[in-house]
């Protein structure tokens, strides 16, 4: 997300990290009460990259779609036993995007805090069954090197403390901008093998230029990666778009990538580029109804009580700890966004 830069309320939110690490290791309520339906992990397994789709251990194209967090350094509060446990049960999510910014207040000002965070956000998805993407979550600067020796830690500490989970994936640069394509993926192919070493299985997330665009914010599309893709397997290349602000264009766009490259939309909203103003339920479900034919997995932005529109709680509902099942609580974003997870996903098994 390009956010306003009016969001960076550090201070008070800071003085309540204390005790979230304590309140994230709680047993998941509703596990003993749980259905017998499988879990999207148990469902489908390891996740592979086979050509153009991400598959399940089955061989079968699948679709995940979730939420993401927002930055773990403003929203920690929003992530709780009970949220979580609503993500997983009453919404339905696959995934949990779990945003740890390396800015902005974010894992650079204390890496052993927000790598500690972001391991426990893992471990309670796991605990409900859901797939995790681990998003390092770099915006400014744009340019992915301006953070690779932190990248490098941050991705070795994670990647070991995971080791043996099949239901990680690795998103290694959120939004570049600014930086050629070329140089976006030079990031990648350092980057990549430092998790390979560890973790020969997840799939990687690998950004694209102009914020995750394929570089359409930028003037340029998708042949940029297209003809010039990141030397590894088992990679999927990200796409963002906000449906206000990106239209035809980048509609366009993903359709044709999707027939080239194998595309992974870890972010996206319904209001303009900033997650603000009206939503465009019409043009988001454009987008929703071509990832569904594509099977093209994806998630929204966010999971948190933030006072734009794009966040999908009512400002105050994580202070009050909820309610956080049905729709009480929730946004005009939040409800559109939580009746389309909820859908039948129909996983592939055989």
């Amino acid at each position: 997300m390009r956010p306003a830069r009016t969001h960076r309320r550090l201070a008070a939110v800071t003085a309540a990290l204390g005790g979230l690490l304590l309140a994230l290791t709680a047993t998941p309520a509703a596990t003993a009460g749980a259905s017998a339906a499988p879990t999207p992990v148990e469902a489908n397994g390891q996740l592979e990259v086979c050509g153009l789709k991400l598959c399940n251990e089955h061989g079968n194209p699948v679709q995940l779609r979730g939420m993401s967090t927002h930055g773990t350094q403003w929203y920690p509060h929003c992530l709780t036993g009970g949220s979580l446990d609503a993500l997983a049960r009453d919404w339905k999510a696959d995934v949990l995007r779990v945003s740890t910014y390396v800015q902005e207040g974010g894992y650079e000002t204390d890496p052993e805090h927000f790598t500690d965070l972001a391991h426990a956000l893992i471990q309670q998805a796991t605990a409900r069954g859901m797939y995790v993407i681990v998003d390092w979550h770099m915006l400014d600067p744009g340019d992915p090197d301006a953070n690779l020796s932190a990248a490098r830690t941050f991705f070795t500490e994670i990647a070991k403390r995971n080791k043996g989970r099949n239901n990680i994936l690795y998103e290694i640069a959120n939004e570049p901008s600014g930086v050629s394509w070329s140089r976006i993926k030079s990031y990648a192919e350092r980057i990549i093998p430092v998790i390979r070493n560890i973790d020969s299985d997840a799939p990687i997330l690998v950004g694209t230029r102009a914020w995750s665009s394929l570089g359409v914010s930028e003037g340029s599309d998708e042949s940029e990666v297209a003809g010039n893709p990141v030397r590894a397997a088992n990679i999927m290349y990200t796409f963002h778009f906000y449906a206000d602000s990106h239209r035809d264009a980048y509609l366009a766009t993903l359709a044709r990538a999707a027939d080239r490259i194998p595309v992974f939309v870890t972010e996206f909203g319904t209001q303009n580029y900033a997650g603000e103003g009206s939503n465009d339920f019409a043009m988001s479900q454009r987008y929703l109804d071509l990832m569904a034919a594509e099977k093209i997995s994806w998630v929204n932005w966010n999971f948190s009580d933030d006072h734009r529109t794009g966040a999908v709680f009512r400002s105050g509902t994580c202070n009050a700890d909820g309610p956080w099942t049905g729709t009480a609580s929730l946004k005009p974003a939040g409800v559109w966004i939580r009746d389309r997870i909820r859908t039948p996903d129909h996983f592939p098994t055989s």
